[in-house]
């Protein structure tokens, strides 16, 4: 029998090569890496880790993303990150930025009850309560304004006891955790309402300021020509026991980055007139803006996820 030494190894090669000169596709990585992710116990993690991949890798796919532009991402990330520290929360930025905190919001809005909109970077736990009526600022802050109104349910009927925790900025567009002229926790105050379910504190008529780009939010900002103003707004988280709270904000009508809000918070249901006081009004303030609030009972309201 005559062997063929040559067509052996041909033979051979045909079985071998396939296996040896295959490549990975973009799509078989990411079945790769999902199973992997298969097993996770929690199964509302597992749902958020599926998602993300999946998404990540089209980006990636969609784009293709260049090995310089993942690093750059990296690096961006970490930076972020370094920017952040007690008082500044530059991730909670860049997510207002890239609308990502407002469609949070919309996502899990519940019906009937007052919008919500972003908490922003400047929020500080701990506010002290206040007496109803009273003011949260200084003279200096502003001009003096009245904000008043009633928290009720969806019902209409009053919500005793309800907490409003409050906060604005200077006019001089900062916070007091930017500005060490002004004291811990000026412009900031938590009320609580009555029987009625009432509220009512003395603020400073808002006014319109820039976020922080000295980070890099801010170099994102640049490279996308967008402006860095917010609308004139005074915050407010709103609360009651048995009720979904509600972080959300009053924006001033008369402002003019309404339409063009740098964090995409401004919701036409949570824009008010500040007013001169007219007849029965108090006499030592020169505006006043009326704004209820409703809230809805706390259920679990977790919307079914969205397929793309």
């Amino acid at each position: 029998m005559n062997h063929h030494p040559t067509r052996a190894l041909s033979l051979a090669f045909l079985f071998i090569a396939p296996w040896e000169d295959a490549v990975m596709t973009p799509a078989e990585l990411t079945e790769e890496v999902l199973a992997a992710y298969a097993g996770t116990p929690d199964p509302r993690l597992r749902e958020l880790f599926a998602a993300l991949i999946e998404h990540l890798h089209a980006f990636a796919v969609q784009t293709r993303l260049t090995p310089a532009e993942w690093l750059a991402a990296v690096e961006f990330l970490t930076a972020t990150g370094q920017k952040c520290d007690a008082e500044r929360q530059e991730f909670i930025l860049l997510s207002d930025v890239l609308g990502l905190s407002s469609l949070v919001d919309i996502v899990n809005a519940a019906d009937g009850a007052t919008e919500s909109t972003v908490l922003g970077p400047f929020y500080v736990p701990g506010a002290p309560e206040r007496a109803m009526g009273e003011q949260i600022g200084r003279p200096a802050d502003g001009e003096p304004t009245l904000i008043r109104g009633r928290v009720t349910g969806l019902s209409g009927d009053p919500l005793v006891g309800a907490t409003l925790d409050v906060w604005q900025c200077s006019s001089n567009g900062l916070y007091d955790t930017q500005d060490p002229g002004q004291p811990p926790f000026n412009l900031r105050g938590m009320f609580v309402t009555g029987p009625d379910g009432r509220y009512e504190f003395r603020a400073v008529r808002p006014v319109s300021y820039p976020i922080p780009v000295d980070g890099p939010v801010g170099d994102l900002l640049r490279g996308a020509a967008r402006q860095h103003w917010r609308a004139a707004h005074i915050h407010a988280i709103v609360s009651a026991p048995g009720c979904r709270s509600v972080t959300t904000h009053i924006f001033d009508a008369s402002n003019p980055y309404l339409d063009s809000d740098a964090v995409f918070g401004v919701k036409d249901s949570l824009v008010r007139e500040f007013r001169p006081p007219q007849p029965g009004d108090p006499a030592d303030v020169r505006y006043v803006a009326d704004m209820d609030f409703t809230l809805a009972p706390d259920e679990d309201r977790r919307p079914a996820p969205v397929s793309s």
